[in-house]
């Protein structure tokens, strides 16, 4: 309980404020910080205009934003849209910047919940026959959403939202039937999706969700006659207004130097 003029209420609670705001923004709060909201509002706000490029504050104080000219576009273009498609080889940091946005969404409480999905075709065989439940099944095929998020939200309380639903792990063949509300939810690996598969998951989109769909044109693993639904989508969906696509190539590549000159080496056999 507080008391006192109800001026300075007014100004105690918008300090308050500021605090859980910066809290929930930054991952990160000290003495310091506080003194400057409460004594100097100006610096702090000079200090997050700093910083308002950075996407996520990760695990261990990683500042996490947009590497590449690409890959801000996804940043800016789902602000104003509420879907995107990101297209382009591996290592183009299609899923890490996706994953970015989704934990940003979610410490800043436009999203209640994000959702991971995608198809599990590569290895051929049935989900059903692969032991332990649905997320122990699924786990190999999302390791690289899982491994962006432990960059980004501490073990303790990445475990807490996976339990609780907050983070959620959905088989793609499981999302039929379901309409996704306050969500931000991302296919990875589109490529392998087929056309009713794709149908499908873009109709689950609800009210304040925002979808981004990940996917390399050139590495679908379906088989020879069938169809890709990514593909099939871009040419159908690219001038939806309120969709956009980005397509990342080798400059957006941000792994080992040589994962540039492999995707270059492998564009001229194909030419």
């Amino acid at each position: 309980m507080i008391y006192g003029e109800p001026s300075l209420l007014d100004a105690f609670e918008r300090h308050i404020e500021m605090l859980v705001n910066y809290l929930n923004k930054y991952n990160k709060i000290d003495e310091n910080v506080i003194f400057q909201i409460f004594s100097n509002q100006k610096t702090i706000e000079k200090q997050s205009k700093k910083m308002e490029n950075i996407l996520v504050h990760g695990v261990g104080g990683k500042l996490i934003k947009a590497q590449t000219p690409n890959q801000q576009k996804m940043v800016d273009y789902i602000l104003k849209n509420d879907m995107i498609f990101a297209i382009g080889p591996a290592g183009t940091g299609k899923t890490y910047t996706a994953v970015a946005l989704a934990v940003k969404a979610l410490k800043e409480r436009e999203v209640r919940r994000i959702i991971l999905t995608r198809p599990a075709v590569e290895s051929g065989e049935n989900l059903g026959f692969l032991p332990g439940d649905i997320k122990e099944k699924l786990d190999p095929y999302m390791q690289p959403l899982y491994d962006a998020l432990r960059d980004m939200i501490p073990h303790e309380k990445l475990e807490s939202h996976l339990e609780k639903g907050i983070i959620q792990i959905a088989p793609l063949a499981f999302m039929r039937g379901r309409t996704l509300d306050e969500a931000f939810v991302i296919l990875d690996e589109a490529q392998n999706t087929t056309h009713s598969q794709m149908k499908m998951f873009l109709t689950r989109m609800g009210k304040s969700a925002k979808f981004i769909i990940n996917g390399d044109p050139e590495q679908v693993d379906l088989p020879r006659k069938q169809v890709s639904g990514l593909i099939e989508s871009i040419r159908i969906l690219e001038n939806v207004k309120g969709i956009k696509i980005v397509t990342l190539d080798e400059s957006d590549v941000i792994r080992h130097k040589l994962v540039k000159d492999i995707i270059a080496a492998y564009k001229t056999l194909e030419k």
